[in-house]
């Protein structure tokens, strides 16, 4: 099974929601200022999966997808933009390029989800970043970024999670308490017991949500906010909807949004 599958399809089905992803950042920006967003820049954008989706919601909504990886771009425009109609395939764009360097036309919502932009290790760089996001939002732009945390999240360990076809497994490999660095991998089992080992491989800085919104801050941006999770009060664990928040929970392990406007 291992041989068929294709990582970037378990990828999409493993970690993606774009239909949370977009309702949450579609109804964060009408509640902060009143209208609909309709340029997106997504970051990081890997296979293009949330450009595709904020395409297809809205006919007036246009997505540039920027990644410095040729092959998983190329993955993205064979299996997502395909399956789109030519009228709103011609509403994305997909660029090669850094994050660092990039210059594009102003959007007014930039994103950096999946936690990519750890892989800048540095406050210099991080800085350097976020500076980029700032001069590229248009006046009214928001910056949205995930983050996660937690006392597991700084503990060498792996996280199985049964899915329908397969397993995916979420690996901490290493953790130093001194610089802050990491070393994670996602590895996807199958019912034959065939295995795809590191089918992705992550070097990261896990910032904590002090330190990135003192960063946000130095960079120009106004109104940094927290959206954290509710509790299901049933089952006690995450319900799905995020709200603004100054007190969040010890939670073991949480995800949570940041937003920031320019």
């Amino acid at each position: 099974m291992s041989s068929k599958a294709d990582i970037h399809t378990l990828y999409e089905i493993a970690v993606q929601n774009v239909e949370q992803e977009y309702d949450f950042v579609n109804t964060t920006y009408r509640k902060i200022k009143g209208y609909n967003a309709h340029t997106l820049r997504e970051d990081f954008c890997g296979t293009a999966n949330m450009s595709c989706e904020w395409v297809k919601n809205r006919k007036k909504n246009t997505a540039t997808g920027v990644d410095i990886d040729t092959k998983v771009l190329a993955w993205g425009e064979k299996n997502n933009l395909v399956k789109l109609t030519s009228k709103v395939r011609k509403r994305i764009t997909l660029i090669e390029e850094d994050v660092l360097t990039i210059k594009t036309k102003p959007a007014q919502v930039i994103l950096a989800m999946n936690f990519s932009y750890q892989l800048f290790k540095t406050r210099k760089l991080m800085k350097h970043y976020f500076k980029q996001v700032h001069k590229s939002l248009t006046d009214d732009g928001i910056f949205f970024m995930d983050a996660f945390g937690g006392y597991k999240a700084y503990k060498e360990m792996r996280e199985k999670t049964k899915l329908k076809d397969f397993t995916y497994i979420w690996e901490q490999e290493n953790y130093n308490p001194i610089t802050g660095d990491m070393t994670c991998h996602i590895h996807f089992h199958f019912p034959d017991k065939s295995r795809l080992q590191k089918a992705f491989t992550y070097e990261w800085r896990l910032w904590t949500l002090p330190e990135l919104r003192e960063i946000l801050d130095e960079a120009g941006f106004s109104n940094i906010t927290v959206h954290w999770e509710g509790t299901d009060k049933k089952t006690g664990q995450g319900n799905g909807i995020y709200k603004p928040s100054r007190q969040g929970d010890a939670d073991p392990a949480w995800v949570c949004f940041l937003t920031a406007e320019k």
